[in-house]
């Protein structure tokens, strides 16, 4: 019975995060844990394998699209290594109560963060669509040419900000086992001036790097421990349910996507903090 219940969840998870892009680590750490009776440390370590997976999966399309950008995501990778490895050592000093804890803030931050977002992408849709609906054309004329301007417009990288940046979200994958794409992107965009495909394509190439030095960590450890059947299965179904979501993202505006994902993450959250407490 418990090994259905990991397939169906996991297609479960996976149609909202082919939907809506995103959450695949931070839905399986507390569904793993609540739902299939794992420890959170045991349940940070199969959320590490279900986000290699799925990334490893996502990748290949993103690279024939040409929206993966390697050799800036091998070093933004490479970077974030050292804040991995730091964040599983991290994970293993605490008890279960603090972790989750953090976890349950980090939901919340990350919902706020994605409301942001989505808010802004809503007025951008909106703006757009005043625009279409100018029969003289002249509004949209002028404020194509200022985007494109600024879009064209050279900025240097600050080095500094991109060695934090990259250490941290590193630190992330590594302490709660989640993908930190919903970090990573954001960086690329804002940091590396990255595109939003090129952005999400090249996050995928961060994320398994990440994960896959954080499971490294844990093996040379001996604190690897994953139970490999419930977590197979779970990736599995999430695979399929993230096949079968895709289509779904394409028939909703992306801000309203953006709104239903963050206010999973606070009911999320609210259920990890009260469960914690």
């Amino acid at each position: 019975m418990s090994m259905l219940l990991a397939v169906l969840v996991g297609v479960g998870v996976g149609l909202i995060v082919g939907a809506l892009g995103a959450g695949g680590g931070i839905l399986s750490v507390p569904i793993l844990t609540y739902l299939l009776a794992q420890s959170p440390h045991a349940a940070t370590n199969g959320s590490l394998v279900i986000v290699t997976v799925t990334a490893l999966l996502s990748l290949p399309n993103k690279a024939r699209r040409h929206q993966v950008r390697w050799q800036q995501g091998l070093i933004f990778g490479a970077l974030s290594t050292l804040g991995a490895v730091s964040g599983r050592v991290v994970n293993h000093q605490l008890s279960e109560g603090p972790l989750f804890l953090l976890f349950g803030g980090l939901l919340l931050v990350v919902s706020m963060l994605m409301l942001r977002d989505a808010y802004l992408r809503r007025v951008e849709e909106n703006r757009q669509r005043r625009l279409e609906e100018n029969p003289d054309g002249q509004v949209s004329s002028a404020a194509v040419k200022v985007e494109d301007g600024a879009e064209k417009e050279p900025r240097s990288v600050n080095l500094f900000a991109l060695i934090a940046a990259a250490t941290m979200t590193g630190f992330l994958t590594g302490l709660f086992g989640v993908g930190g794409g919903f970090a990573v992107v954001p960086v690329l965009i804002l940091v590396m001036k990255f595109s939003v495909r090129d952005a999400t394509g090249t996050s995928l190439l961060v994320m398994i790097i990440a994960a896959l030095v954080a499971m490294g960590t844990d093996v040379v450890q001996g604190s690897f421990q994953v139970d490999w059947p419930t977590v197979l299965l779970f990736t599995a179904g999430s695979s399929l349910g993230g096949i079968l979501g895709g289509p779904l993202s394409q028939k909703a505006r992306p801000s309203t996507l953006g709104f239903i994902f963050a206010i999973l993450l606070v009911a999320v959250a609210t259920v990890t903090l009260v469960k914690t407490v």
